[in-house]
């Protein structure tokens, strides 16, 4: 198991590469906000693709190094 230190590090750094500084700093305020429903917010993660393409981009995680990331 990773530390906290070592996923708080991956974490902004995977925010900070799909979101400019202002977004990401309005992203944590948001989810310091709102809080933030894991199992909810992951129902509608994937919703608008279809099971086979959700598939290809696992597929395609797995064998880029990402295992368990599906972006």
């Amino acid at each position: 198991m990773r530390a906290d230190s070592v996923i708080r590090h991956e974490g902004f750094k995977a925010i900070f590469s799909k979101l400019n500084p202002v977004e990401a700093e309005r992203f944590l305020v948001i989810v310091n906000r709102e809080g933030a429903d894991y199992t909810k917010w992951r129902k509608y993660l994937w919703e608008d693709m279809t099971v086979k393409e959700l598939s290809k981009k696992a597929m395609k995680s797995c064998r880029s190094g990402g295992a368990g990331r599906v972006d």
